[in-house]
């Protein structure tokens, strides 16, 4: 008899959950274990204040795009570009749209362009810990305790509430990648695995996470492994399973690649080729241990020996356990493979904390359970109470940290790029002009110039050169080919150094500077659009007066704010 058709008698009736699955009278304990972490994650997420990430505005703009009849494009009239990698999350920013819930105007005094997005966010952490209540029923004799533990950890955990609240994708990702590891989780422990429609079910799940973030298309692969590992013998019966599985999710998958194709004239989304991904090295491979610090060495060296122990003895929490270390797994895989982000607070690593806080939980309530020994309990009580202490004074700082210096506000770069370079343009009589610069959300979201990405993000063209790290063919196009009437760097940016812009001397002879307040960071005009010196003075004078309005309170630290107003228009800012 093969792994597979014993897991659903893995435990002992002594180990037999409380609360009967199938017919149970409503279960009470749902709305605590639900509604406890989603409220401590909107109380965390609520302390960085109205901050969404500058990238996410570019999903915000192509929302907009699409749902006012534009097109997949970042601005209306521009070339239609995949400048966007998570088109799920798109999709959900398009409905919102057509609901009039999102790019409007306030709710209540705050802007929707905020509200909508943390809300969403907040509803698929709802609905992740809903996903992980339905498994601990299955598993665990105490699944409100279980549930409200792991998922309070996990909305305490800096990363994960930053990253699910910023305005992009991570909050769905974290639900759908969830969801697929508690769907196989809970099918192996009730001995269902082989059943279609958990086999159809997973790779649903692990195709849409495939469309709201490329390196999705990973988990694709949670479904087979895990089948293949859990039928011992008798793997050849997992074939058929599996292959409807991967079929399953290929299909969605399949269809946006031919839409893509169809639409873009590109296997790749533009961001896939600017962000010039790599195969690893042996360096990047020991990336992970970055994750191992900032969640706590003891709260790790615990959690991976309650696992180890869990894993000795037969039981459900054993199966369960062992099927939700495979997207654990593979999320680590991702994280050391993909491309190192200059964003703070690991940006790549949400679905890891959900999955590794219950894991953990699990494994160590299921460990305690089964210990006779008073003084070996009061030992590793006392062990994870130092945990705590140590892991919540690594997350104290960096939340601390992060709400003195939040990434790239969005508010920000409409204030500081769009809006100051459209106050430029009307006062040099710039009627039509471009704007080359790398800040792509804020701008695109309220700059009335053709915005120009010279991250390659949402132009192709850009993107082909630094895929192929074509430094002089970035420079041509630059100066020979596209001659932005603005142009905006920032020392910030990686490709300030490695592209040579600031050395070409085509920007010397072509362009004079508005403003350059430090080495590697300025706005410029082309001579060509200038009318003459008196109104180079006031265009001038205006960005020394931004920058002292906008800027220098930024760079000081005050930069959680939102001083853009309700809307975030073409023209207009507050």
């Amino acid at each position: 008899m093969s792994t597979v058709e014993l897991v659903g008698e893995q435990t002992p009736a002594a180990e037999t959950p409380t609360e009967d699955r199938r017919g149970a009278p409503r279960d009470r304990g749902f709305a605590a274990a639900v509604g406890i972490p989603t409220l401590v994650l909107a109380v965390h997420s609520a302390s960085y204040g109205p901050w969404i990430e500058d990238d996410a505005g570019i999903t915000f703009a192509y929302a907009r795009s699409i749902a006012t009849g534009a097109g997949p494009v970042l601005q209306p009239g521009a070339e239609a570009v995949e400048g966007f990698s998570n088109p799920l999350w798109l999709a959900v920013l398009v409905v919102g749209h057509w609901l009039g819930l999102f790019d409007h105007g306030a709710w209540f005094g705050l802007p929707d362009l905020v509200l909508f997005p943390k809300l969403v966010a907040l509803a698929c952490a709802a609905a992740m810990f809903a996903v992980l209540y339905g498994l601990a029923r299955t598993v665990s004799a105490r699944p409100v305790a279980l549930t409200v533990v792991a998922g309070t950890v996990t909305a305490l955990v800096p990363s994960f509430a930053i990253w699910t609240t910023s305005g992009l994708e991570n909050g769905l990702y974290a639900l759908l990648v969830v969801a697929l590891g508690a769907t196989v989780a809970r099918a192996a422990v009730e001995g269902r695995l082989l059943a279609s429609r958990v086999a159809v079910a997973a790779g649903a799940l692990a195709g849409l996470a495939a469309l709201t973030r490329p390196d999705g298309l990973i988990y694709l692969a949670v479904y087979p492994v895990v089948a293949v590992l859990l039928a011992g013998s008798g793997w050849r019966r997992v074939v058929t399973p599996g292959l409807r599985s991967v079929s399953t999710a290929l299909v969605p998958v399949g269809l946006y690649l031919v839409w893509r194709l169809v639409t873009f004239g590109d296997w790749l989304p533009t961001t896939a080729r600017a962000k010039r991904q790599e195969l690893p090295g042996p360096g990047d491979l020991a990336r992970p241990g970055e994750l191992v610090s900032y969640a706590g060495w003891l709260a790790v060296v615990l959690a991976v020996a309650a696992v180890a122990l869990a894993l000795t003895q037969r039981s459900r929490v054993r199966t369960a356990v062992g099927v939700l270390l495979v997207p654990l797994t593979l999320t680590l895989v991702v994280y050391a493979v993909l491309a190192a982000d200059w964003m703070a607070q690991f940006r790549f690593a949400t679905p890891l904390w959900p999955l590794g806080a219950f894991v953990g939980v699990l494994a160590f309530g299921d460990v305690m359970g089964r210990c006779t020994s008073r003084r070996a309990r009061v030992l590793a009580l006392l062990a994870v109470a130092l945990a705590v202490l140590a892991s919540g004074s690594v997350w104290l700082d960096n939340a601390v940290g992060f709400r003195r210096n939040p990434t790239a506000p969005m508010c920000f770069v409409a204030t500081s790029v769009g809006e100051r370079i459209n106050a430029y343009a009307d006062i040099l009589g710039v009627r039509d002009g471009t704007l080359a610069a790398v800040d792509g959300g804020g701008t695109a979201l309220t700059s009335r110039l053709r915005f120009v990405d010279l991250s390659g993000l949402a132009d192709a063209r850009f993107a082909e050169l630094w895929q192929r790290n074509d430094t002089r063919g970035v420079r041509d196009l630059l100066f020979d080919t596209v001659r932005p009437t603005f142009f905006k760097l920032d020392n910030g940016w990686s490709g300030t150094a490695s592209s040579g812009l600031l050395n070409d001397p085509r920007l010397t002879r072509d362009y004079v500077v508005l403003i350059s307040t430090q080495a590697g960071s300025g706005t410029w005009v082309r001579r060509d659009v200038v009318p003459d010196a008196g109104h180079l003075a006031l265009a001038r004078g205006h960005a020394t007066a931004g920058f002292a309005d906008v800027d220098a309170p930024f760079l000081r630290g005050h930069r959680n704010a939102w001083t853009c107003g309700p809307t975030l228009r073409t023209g207009e800012v507050s």
